[in-house]
């Protein structure tokens, strides 16, 4: 029977799996191997994927990929014998001798020659190096080991950490002194395994084969240790010196689960030390440890056997290519990966008699064994695993009982899209109401400021610079720095505690169906915080048509840098659903990716997709210190922003506005300025009372300075150049100023708030009264007296800062993960459909 045919709560050993390629790959580094015990866990509230548990982990397939594993339910396996298996049925079920795992003396000639091939070596390359006070130090793990976390407080960084897959898509590099060395450490993606699957592991393979490292940290979930002992297996075959930090010691200790890590460490040859990453517990003896070996004049090289007949075939493969191996790897183990059909390391390699004699063992060894030999060479690796964790390790099977009791409400067939539509609309809802009590105190403190300015600056060029350029341009975009705060808080709560991997799960056949890939949902949702880390999370997806489709819808996912613009036009114009139109301007933008995705997949990417292997991990409650630092993280960039680009921006476009000076405009109005003056005189004169006088005078000035500051904003460059591209955005309803704004933002988006601050010079309205930009924008008139905004233009801009060019920084990070054409198309068909959605909704409701 198929795994797809289980129902819930049902449990099967697997027999084979059937599929082919980069997917059979992925299955089985997941642990879908041949004897492996699974179990059914929940199905996705749309019944597809389906959640599997294995190894004491979580899982989830699409029954399509679910489909090709045979699997044989629990009592019929008891009295199957399967043929064609003895060998790795030999290595599962052998004991490891107690004898010789408590022994300190393992690494002995006599250790069992089935299991493994310990010997004695001297790291000659690395001797060379022993006078240098500097150790290369390389971070490897599985996703959600914990490994960024260890990093981060290894160095003192603030790197984000996700739990979920694919969160650090590069590598990082950071230094830590360490009693007389200088240690230098790269954290590499996660990867669960040294393969070409995807990008994070040819990436981390590169990255060893071209740097070589001193030592490899091998960083293991101490609550997930088998499968994670999975890609431990394969750095052994690099023959590199490994220490090995066993993270989240505490979730180990927590669960009841006992697990001898010294023994563990002797027959690996390679030191295990308990971690807790998050807190920093044991991170000076993991640089004890790192040191130690590094120092070590011999070490022990650990080779898993994989028996008689492949090692036979590694050895002919290795003498064959010996001379001719252009890669920094061992012979030994770029014959291993031949004979595993790794094609990018096959690549290496043109003479036509290694190909013929690797294509010669792989049909030795598969028609020895009847599987394909990536198979035999899988189960031979988690048969070493399951031997050597026999003695070691005593698991307690209900560990994870929190995180099922969660899921079963969060991933919910019936509660499950209704709590994650909740989710989303409460982060907005908050980030819009919370938000906008510290958005005041900024306000006033602003004004204060202003105040300030006008008291002690002299009036002329310098004071219109502070006030109306400085001012009036950063301080419209600072006032949003609380609503920014509070979105990445939520964020960064949902990316933690491993609810971004239920929400993937629980929308993984709704976006099959629109034409993306269920972990295309990961990199969607990140787009909400900003668009460039999002483009680069795409890496999480294997097939490259599937990354390209979701970097090509991800901007219209609305970023914090449109955030500013959002609230303030809701704020002006939509006062009391305020909320509910911010809500709704990011549905529209979900919506429109959707159909945009829908008709891409038609027309441009019209082949069939990837399948869904993705890793569900348990739920963590993040740290407080965790969620405030990536919070502020982001803060701080934004502040540095506005110091940065846009304040740069800002005194252009302020100089643009400005200059040139037209004294004629002001002898133009002076008659109509005297006339006023000597109106208010000839009032007190007729009796009319100061005060009213005053008042009638003031307004009448405020409307003719409004006249003079229209007429030089329109004769500035700026001007020039906004009545230049009128005529392109007037059928939208937009005028010249919020076209240059528009303009501005293509930059960044938080600059549009800038510009708009410095054109509508936000600091006077017409009646002589202050007022804020956004009653500015509501005050605001054309020359034949109509408002420049009503709701319609209001809501048209919105929509057009949602759809149109996204931010350079954006364009960029398509350009260099996608390349220059898919660039140039994202930045042409975005401004293209803003033009036309906004063009719809203005002349239907304008």
């Amino acid at each position: 029977m198929k795994l797809s045919d289980l129902n819930v709560g049902e449990e099967a050993v697997i027999v084979r799996v059937e599929c082919n390629g980069d997917v059979r790959k992925r299955i089985m580094e997941m642990g879908f191997v041949k004897g492996k015990k699974v179990s059914v866990v929940k199905k996705a509230p749309l019944q597809d994927p389906i959640e599997y548990e294995i190894m004491g982990y979580d899982v989830s397939l699409r029954r399509s990929e679910a489909a090709t594993i045979e699997v044989s339910q629990i009592k019929e396996q008891e009295t199957k014998d399967t043929k064609g298996d003895k060998e790795t049925k030999d290595i599962n079920t052998k004991n490891i001798n107690t004898k010789d795992i408590n022994n300190t003396k393992v690494a002995k000639a006599d250790t069992p020659e089935h299991l493994t091939n310990i010997r004695s070596s001297e790291h000659h390359d690395n001797q060379s190096n022993k006078s240098n006070n500097t150790i290369t130090v390389a971070f490897i793990g599985n996703p959600n080991c914990g490994k960024t976390s260890l990093f981060n407080f290894i160095c003192g960084l603030r790197e984000h950490v996700g739990n979920y897959s694919g969160v650090t898509v590069n590598s990082k590099e950071a230094s830590v002194q360490f009693q007389n060395y200088t240690i230098k450490i790269t954290d590499l993606p996660g990867t669960y395994s040294m393969s070409s699957y995807s990008p994070e592991e040819l990436y981390v393979r590169n990255y060893i084969s071209d740097t070589h490292p001193d030592i490899i940290v091998n960083i293991i979930d101490g609550s997930n240790i088998e499968r994670n002992l999975y890609l431990t297996t394969q750095l052994l075959d690099l023959n590199l010196d490994m220490v090995v930090a066993l993270n989240m010691y505490d979730e180990l200790q927590n669960s009841g689960s006992k697990f001898d890590y010294k023994a563990m460490g002797e027959l690996l040859g390679a030191q295990f030390i308990p971690t807790i990453g998050k807190r920093g517990s044991g991170i000076a003896k993991l640089l004890q440890a790192v040191v130690n070996r590094y120092e070590s004049t011999s070490t022990r090289a650990v080779n898993i056997n994989y028996g008689e007949l492949i090692e036979r075939e590694i050895d002919t493969v290795s003498a064959s290519i010996k001379g001719k191996n252009t890669t920094n790897f061992q012979d030994r183990y770029v014959a291993l990966k031949l004979i595993e059909g790794d094609i990018s390391l096959g690549d290496n390699f043109s003479d036509i008699s290694v190909i013929d004699l690797v294509a010669t063992s792989i049909k030795k060894i598969e028609r020895e064994y009847g599987e394909q030999c990536e198979t035999v060479i899988a189960d031979v690796r988690y048969g070493f695993i399951s031997g050597a964790l026999k003695e070691t390790y005593k698991p307690i099977t209900n560990a994870k009982k929190l995180s099922k009791q969660i899921d079963a409400v969060v991933t919910n067939k019936i509660l499950g899209f209704p709590i994650f539509l909740f989710v989303m609309w409460f982060m907005f809802y908050c980030t819009f109401t919370l938000g906008e009590y510290p958005t005041m105190l900024i306000e006033w403190l602003i004004g204060k400021i202003t105040d300030l300015s006008i008291a002690y600056i002299p009036s002329g060029a310098l004071q219109d610079f502070i006030i109306d350029g400085i001012i009036g341009g950063v301080g419209g975009v600072i006032v949003f720095l609380p609503n920014i705060l509070l979105l990445f808080l939520f964020i960064s709560f949902l990316e933690d505690s491993g609810y971004m991997s239920r929400a993937a799960f629980i929308m993984d056949k709704f976006m099959h169906r629109i034409g993306l890939h269920g972990k295309s949902f990961i990199p969607l949702i990140m787009g909400f915080g900003c668009n460039v880390p999002a483009i680069m999370a795409t890496r999480i997806i294997e097939d490259k048509n599937n990354r390209i489709l979701t970097m090509l819808i991800l901007p219209f996912m609305s970023c914090s840098a449109r955030l500013p613009v959002y609230l303030l036009i809701v704020t002006a114009f939509f006062p009391n659903n305020g909320s509910s139109v911010l809500f709704a301007v990011y549905i529209i933008g979900i919506i429109i990716a959707i159909v945009t995705s829908i008709i891409f997949k038609k027309v441009l990417f019209n082949k069939k997709d990837t399948p869904f292997v993705m890793e569900l991990p348990p739920y963590r409650m993040p740290t407080a210190i965790s969620i405030l630092k990536h919070m502020w993280q982001k803060g701080s960039q934004y502040i540095q922003k506005m110091g940065g680009i846009i304040l740069v921006a800002v005194v252009i476009v302020w100089t643009l506005s400005y200059y040139p000076k037209r004294e004629n405009i002001e002898v133009k109005y002076q008659n109509e300025i005297e006339n006023v003056i000597s109106d208010y005189n000839l009032n007190i004169t007729n009796g009319v009372s100061k005060k009213e006088a005053l008042i009638t005078k003031d307004s009448t000035l405020a409307v003719i300075e409004t006249k003079i500051g229209f007429e030089h904003s329109k004769s500035s460059y700026l001007g020039r150049v906004g009545q230049f591209i009128e005529p392109v955005f007037k059928p939208l309803g937009f005028d010249w100023k919020i076209s240059v704004g528009l303009l501005s933002g293509i930059a960044a988006k938080e600059i549009v708030v800038s510009t708009l601050g410095v054109l509508y010079n936000a600091e006077d309205g017409a009646d002589g009264l202050e007022h804020s930009l956004g009653e500015k924008l509501r005050l605001e008139r054309k020359e034949n007296g109509e408002p420049v905004f009503n709701k319609a233009v209001a809501f048209s801009f919105l929509m057009f800062i949602l759809i149109y060019f996204p931010c350079v920084a954006v364009i960029v990070a398509i350009q260099k993960e996608g390349g220059t054409k898919w660039a140039l198309f994202s930045m042409v068909y975005t401004t293209a459909l803003a033009w036309v959605i906004s063009f719809v909704i203005y002349q239907i409701f304008g």
